[in-house]
This record gives structure tokens, C-alpha cells and sequence, in this order.
């Protein structure tokens, strides 16, 4: 990409990523000359108690943006599919938080933290990674790169916000029923009713749809987006994705098995010197990472690092992080702060 002083930037999208595209190239202070937010219809939209003018999206609109940013959907064909071509044949490069180009072999898949390099093999289409992959190779890439990993089991606990605007409304509304009427009935009638099962009290393993070996497509991008963006396919990863009751912010329980064995502290004393990771590691004192401490951050937190007590080489982390923001929304503005390097 050309340096420039300042960047013609466009956001696609207005759902929760998208809102928060808008807020996090504020925050960090990303250079735009001018900024473009598209959506299906147009519409004027507060961000922070700053308006915004949103656009109906057509090709034509990509003239002259240099860097496009889409909110994307974790859904199949979002806005990209449509698009992203007739914005790359435009000039601009694309950065996408859908799926539908994630695995394509001529997209890189980037972590600025872990493979920041990739960026620079893009055709004009770079994909960002699914949230819960984010966060989990932020924390694992510092392991890795000291002690190598042979395998990765792992549960996600992953919050409302994750499936979209409907399902944190669906939180909300069941709770507020629960707590007037008690629990018979609470999806009876539901306004809001985005999942497939009652969130408010519970907890249920399925995100995505179900696929090869009964798991999920969310279950699988987490083992096959992790060997693309650490060019280790041989690593042996196996998951289970859980939806829970909390508005923002996905934690994730991570076993590794490393090549080598590392001891807890070692791990800790690497965890804190990597970008973008911050250790909360004192259970002793009750201190260790929250989803309601990670919400609005953009850093991914790591605790309760602790050995296997059966395994030499087993190593067991807790993974916390903002899925709208370091999920989703920071990392595509890392992306393009590592375009205009």
C-alpha cells in the first residue's frame, strides 16, 4: 500500500463490529482523512455521542476509499461476498471479519501479534479470524514459538454477544423473566430469540451448525484457522464451543501439551513481556481474568497457568478477551495499522 499521510477508510456494517470499528479507529487514532460507513440502507447512526452519516453500500461507493473495513457476519456470504472484489478492483484493500474468505489458500488469515508478516502476501483481500481464534493464539503464540505445542484441548465459554445484537437482547429479556416470573415459559412468546436454546441461567454447547465428526463449524474453525495463521497444520487440536450467560467477553479453557516442557513460571514470565497480552495470575488473592474486567479492552488476558500433574509436558492457561473488540474489531484495525507501516 502506498504511505500517505492520512487514509480514505469505509466501514460495511453497523451491528455491534461495526459500531465498534468506528469507536476503535477513534481510540487508536488511526489516520483518516475521511471516513464512509455503509449498510444496507442509509440512516444516521451515534457513535459515542458522535453522528455518523451511514450510506446505502453499492460499488461505486468504494471510489477512492484506500482501506475498507467489513464488519462481516459469522454467518456464510456476508456483505464481502458481494463486495470485496468491487472494492479491491477500486484500489482499496479489504480487510474482512466474515468468514466466507478465511481459509481461501490466496487470503492471509492475520493475528498482527502472531503473523503479522502475512499481511504483506495479500491480492487485496485479508481476513480476519474468528474471535475465539484470536484470543486463544495471542496467548499460545509466546509457548509456541519457546517450547513448540503438539496438542490443544480446549473449551470456549463464549458470551451472547458473539451470535449478534438479537442474542444479547434474548439474555436480557429472558433474565428480566426469569427474575419477574420464575423459569416456566421464559421462550414462550420470546421477542428476541436468536439461539437455539434458553441462555438466562444455562449453559449449552452449540455455536455454528454441526458438522464432520459432530462437532461444530465453530469447533473446526478454531483447529483449522489456528494451523493457518501458525503455519502448523500438525498441530493436534480438539474443542468444544459452549454458549453462556454473559453479555461481552469470551474465556476460553486451554490445555497445551508442548514439544518441550516448560514450567508454569517460565510461561508466565513470556506471557508478560508478548504484546497485547496482560497476566492476572494470583488465585491465592481471587485475582485472575474476567469477561466483565476484559470488556472495552483491547489486550488478551491470560491466568490460572498452571502444570499438568500427570503429564511432564502438559500446561493448563485461562484465555480471556473482548470478543467485539480484540475478537474482532481491534484486530481488523491492526490489520490496517500494519498495511500503512
Amino acid at each position: 500500500m502506498k504511505q500517505k499521510p492520512k487514509y480514505n477508510v469505509c466501514v460495511v456494517g453497523v451491528g455491534a463490529v461495526g459500531l465498534e470499528m468506528i469507536r476503535v479507529l477513534r481510540q487508536r487514532n488511526f489516520p483518516v482523512a475521511t471516513l464512509k460507513v455503509f449498510a444496507r440502507s442509509a440512516r444516521e447512526i451515534e457513535v459515542d455521542n458522535q453522528k455518523y452519516q451511514v450510506e446505502e453500500i453499492s460499488p461505486e461507493g468504494f471510489n477512492g476509499i484506500d482501506i475498507a473495513l467489513f464488519a462481516g457476519t459469522e454467518g456464510e456470504k456476508g456483505a464481502a461476498v458481494t463486495y470485496a472484489t468491487e472494492a479491491v478492483k477500486r484500489g482499496a484493500v479489504v480487510v474482512d471479519n466474515g468468514a466466507d474468505f478465511r481459509m481461501d489458500p490466496e487470503v492471509p488469515l492475520v493475528v498482527p501479534e502472531v503473523n503479522a508478516k502475512d499481511v504483506n502476501k495479500h491480492k487485496g483481500i485479508i481476513a480476519n479470524p474468528n474471535c475465539s481464534t484470536i484470543q486463544m493464539v495471542v496467548a499460545l503464540w509466546p509457548i509456541y514459538k519457546k517450547a513448540g505445542i503438539k496438542r490443544i484441548i480446549l473449551t470456549t465459554l463464549q458470551a451472547s454477544s458473539g451470535a449478534g445484537k438479537q442474542a444479547v437482547e434474548q439474555l436480557k429479556e429472558e433474565t428480566a423473566r426469569i427474575a419477574s416470573g420464575g423459569f416456566k415459559n421464559v421462550r414462550v412468546n420470546l421477542e428476541n430469540k436468536a439461539m437455539p436454546q434458553q441462555l438466562a441461567y444455562n449453559v449449552f454447547p452449540h455455536i455454528g451448525s454441526f458438522a464432520e465428526c459432530d462437532y461444530t463449524n465453530e469447533e473446526w474453525k478454531l483447529v483449522k484457522e489456528t494451523h493457518k495463521i501458525m503455519h502448523d497444520d500438525k498441530i493436534k487440536i480438539s474443542a468444544t464451543t459452549v454458549r453462556v450467560p454473559v453479555r461481552t467477553g469470551h474465556s476460553e479453557s486451554v490445555y497445551v501439551e508442548t514439544k518441550e516442557p516448560i514450567a508454569p513460571q517460565k510461561a508466565r514470565d513470556l506471557l508478560k513481556k508478548a504484546p497485547g497480552v496482560i497476566v492476572i495470575d494470583d488465585p491465592a488473592n481471587n485475582l485472575y481474568p474476567m469477561p466483565k474486567d476484559a470488556e472495552g479492552k483491547d489486550e488478551t488476558f491470560v491466568g490460572r497457568i498452571r502444570k499438568d500433574p500427570y503429564v511432564k509436558s502438559g500446561l493448563w492457561l485461562w484465555v480471556v478477551a473482548d470478543n467485539l473488540r480484540k475478537g474482532a474489531a481491534t484486530n481488523a484495525v491492526q490489520i490496517a495499522e500494519e498495511l500503512i507501516k
